[in-house]
């Protein structure tokens, strides 16, 4: 299956990278740049609603961002209490269904109890999926669904590529045609790495907290100028 150069993409997953980077080109603390980032994402939220894209992931903390300075750590998690809480009327509004990628357990009350309002809240919302990968890792969401399949006691002969990604958090949920990781870093972080197998990818060289709507309308129009061939040559694809 290829898809034609103008189509727009069902899923986007975004790694925000660049919040510390960007007070520290500003003589601020980090906790400034994590403020700043969270309208970065309400701008691309937005912008994904408006246009019609039907999955957006944002990476919002993973496993190895435990390995933070305490504080910076619990600030962020007040942070996103406080925005997750704040922004539940919008989601609703706007039809977004919030759900979260990731080992809720291991998370603050405080915060486990907003999400999981705001998760039951918008439950009824269809017109888009806004997912959070919280404390997520790539690697053990796949030794998750390994340990899931084995304690079903699935024979080997039936765990096909469907059976296996039943058990991902992204069950129901295409796989992201487009990943992005803003401040123009090159390489996954331990993300999605069953889902993006054959994403497009894009590496803007540009600060999380300065990715703007219009930034990421150039990502997608530079998506939309692209082939996608799923192994197939060129000339296949063509000739399709």
């Amino acid at each position: 299956m290829t898809l034609t150069a103008d189509a727009l993409p069902r899923h986007i997953a975004i790694i925000m990278d660049g919040n510390g980077r960007w007070a520290k080109k500003r003589g601020l603390p980090r906790s400034e740049g994590h403020k700043a980032g969270t309208e970065a994402a309400r701008a691309v939220v937005t912008r994904c609603r408006e246009r019609g894209v039907g999955h957006l992931t944002l990476y919002t903390f993973s496993k190895e961002n435990w390995g933070r300075p305490k504080e910076e750590v619990s600030f962020l998690f007040d942070l996103l209490t406080r925005f997750v809480t704040r922004e539940v009327d919008t989601l609703l509004e706007r039809d977004i269904r919030l759900e979260v990628f990731g080992e809720l357990s291991g998370l603050p009350l405080t915060l486990r109890r907003a999400l999981s309002h705001v998760i039951r809240k918008s439950a009824g919302c269809r017109s888009m999926r806004l997912n959070l990968a919280l404390n997520y890792s790539g690697r053990e969401e796949i030794l998750r669904a390994c340990r899931s399949l084995a304690a079903k006691a699935v024979p080997p002969q039936e765990i096909t590529e469907e059976r296996f990604a039943a058990e991902l958090y992204t069950v129901g949920q295409p796989d992201p045609d487009l990943v992005i990781r803003t401040s123009g870093e090159l390489r996954l972080s331990n993300y999605l790495l069953w889902q993006s197998a054959y994403s497009e990818f894009s590496f803007p060289d540009v600060l999380w907290p300065d990715f703007t709507a219009d930034e990421l309308d150039k990502a997608i129009e530079d998506y939309r100028t692209r082939r996608r061939r799923y192994g197939l040559t060129a000339e296949q694809v063509e000739g399709e």
